[in-house]
């Protein structure tokens, strides 16, 4: 007899409790609570076409880390599990239970039956061995999903419907993994393409929708999946999407995005910005909003660079941010400054605000510390050398670069001068890997905290160089128990070592922003601030 997790032994109850996220909403006004369900019977068919601002280039949700492109290719695949996005419990979705040892070195599913894929193979255990064997083979753009897969021993079939995980270490993170989209379940023959052919061509999944066609930064159209009848266990409809069919379109500028919504030609956006909000608010607009948990919006920096291996440079840009100036102007109404950085959705977040605070005199004394003396032109310079830095960033949310803009100005007031670079969104990945940055803008949503290990560890990709140190111990120590205050404790300290050392500099919580017309139902955030869109309906 299988059972769930939550009716077994004890020790249950800790495992349970360290993976709830915990996860809030945040206010405002219609449609606040984050989903767009304001009754009436829903009814099935209709195409919903969503714009977004972005397109990352690729259609594998294995490989895709850009939420403009996750809010797509997420209803292609189905994963193990599912997350309730408020408590954080892991629930049934294409596993029907799941059995832990007491260690969390072994992860043993059982599989729902009669679950098929969109070519009409079957999921069978040996088909979710092939999907974890094949992730550490992703590349530069799989990092999330090797990130949760680090230090699997073996994936081991046990019988048709039933597969076990085993990790040479404890590795707690895991469950709440499977619930990601990163591991969502795809066929074998999908599987056994290249990284890149995923990309282009998008793959074949069991998820309630399917891909029919991708034009690159133009548009993504899938199409409702006929006899779908193995839907996550928090959605309201049994078998069948109520949508015929979705198309997101790229559409980068903000404004075109509102406006398109006010005139009809779309029932949805991404992204909205806060100069749009007041011309959205009433009417036949609803704004529904959620706080992204994981980590923040901030600087990457590159630790390995000369002028940022000293750690007083790297502390006096901490101490030069203004985050609150930056959340207030350029970012949506309710959006929080980061105390952290995770945001303060994230299980087991600490608040480090004093430790962020903004104070311009404590960044030049800093500075002056480092040697680095005020030149004619504002900019310090030392040795003959000017303090200049490059900042690069991507176009895959319209509040990049306004933020970026005052950070520049911000820092060019205690000296030290920055270049903003542009790259494609689709190049994210490749700049991380190939290292060729001082300073870098992002964030990485997850409703967990070892979104911090594969970010930050320097054993695992390690992508901002940063150096071995107490950082990896207490990161790789969080991974490994299973004891919910010890967890806490080591998560507590490693955000500690984060924000003090200035390995990362911590800006501002993402907070989700989408605007849907009153025809829209049922379109709901998930646990990481994406869409689920099963449930969703037009009317």
């Amino acid at each position: 007899m299988t059972a769930s997790p939550d009716s077994r032994s004890p020790r249950w109850a800790a495992l349970s409790a360290l993976l709830a996220a915990g996860v809030l909403l945040t206010a405002c006004g219609s449609g606040s609570d984050g989903s767009a369900d304001d009754g009436g019977k829903p009814t099935s068919g209709g195409t919903l076409t969503f714009a977004v601002g972005s397109d990352a280039g690729c259609v594998d949700p294995q490989q895709v880390g850009s939420n403009e492109s996750i809010y797509s290719v997420r209803q292609t695949v189905d994963s193990l599990t599912d997350q309730d996005p408020e408590t954080g419990k892991i629930v049934p979705w294409l596993a029907k239970s799941w059995d832990i040892n007491s260690d969390a070195t072994e992860f043993t599913f059982h599989l729902r039956s009669g679950v098929t894929f969109s070519d009409g193979s079957k999921l069978t255990a040996q088909v979710v061995k092939d999907n974890f064997d094949a992730v550490p083979k992703l590349g530069a753009l799989g990092t999330l999903a090797q990130g949760y897969l680090s230090s699997v021993k073996s994936t081991t079939v046990v019988d048709p419907l039933t597969v076990k995980v085993t990790f040479k270490e404890p590795n707690a993170q895991f469950l709440q993994a499977t619930s990601t989209h990163s591991l969502g379940i795809e066929s074998s023959a999908s599987v056994q393409k290249t990284p890149q052919q995923k990309c282009s061509d998008g793959v074949v999944g069991t998820g309630p929708f399917v891909l029919k066609q991708y034009v690159q930064n133009q548009s993504i159209t899938l199409a409702r999946r006929t006899g779908y009848d193995w839907g996550s266990s928090l959605w309201s409809k049994k078998g069948e999407a109520y949508l015929d069919k979705l198309v997101f379109k790229v559409v980068p500028e903000p404004g075109v995005r509102a406006g398109s919504l006010q005139s009809g030609q779309v029932d949805a956006i991404s992204s909205v910005g806060k100069a749009n909000e007041a011309a959205l608010k009433g009417g036949q607009v609803t704004l529904l909003r959620r706080a992204n948990p994981g980590v923040v919006f901030g600087l990457g920096v590159n630790n390995s660079r000369p002028v940022l291996k000293d750690v007083k440079v790297r502390q006096a840009i901490l101490a030069a941010v203004d985050r609150k100036q930056i959340a207030d102007t350029v970012f949506p109404t309710g959006t929080q400054p980061a105390t952290s950085v995770l945001a303060h959705t994230t299980p087991d977040y600490t608040d480090l605000s004093a430790d962020l605070a903004f104070d311009a005199a404590k960044a030049t004394s800093l500075l002056d510390a480092a040697g680095w003396k005020a030149g004619s032109d504002g900019i310090r310079a030392k040795g003959g050398k000017k303090l200049s830095l490059v900042i690069s960033w991507f176009p895959n949310a319209a509040t990049n670069q306004p933020a970026l803009e005052l950070v520049q100005q911000q820092l060019k007031a205690v000296g030290i001068g920055v270049t903003l670079k542009q790259g494609q969104v689709s190049q994210f990945a490749t700049t991380l890997q190939g290292g060729d940055f001082d300073l870098v803008w992002g964030n990485v949503t997850r409703a967990d905290p070892d979104i911090l290990r594969s970010s930050f560890s320097s054993k695992l990709a390690n992508f901002y160089r940063l150096p071995a140190s107490s950082l990896d111990t207490a990161l790789s120590g969080q991974a490994a128990t299973t004891d919910t205050a010890k967890r806490k404790q080591l998560v507590d300290e490693a955000q500690k070592l984060l924000v003090q050392n200035a390995y990362n500099v911590p800006v501002v919580e993402l907070q989700t922003q989408l605007a849907v017309t009153k025809k829209v139902h049922g379109l709901a955030f998930d646990s990481g601030s994406r869409i689920q869109l099963h449930d969703t309906w037009i009317g």
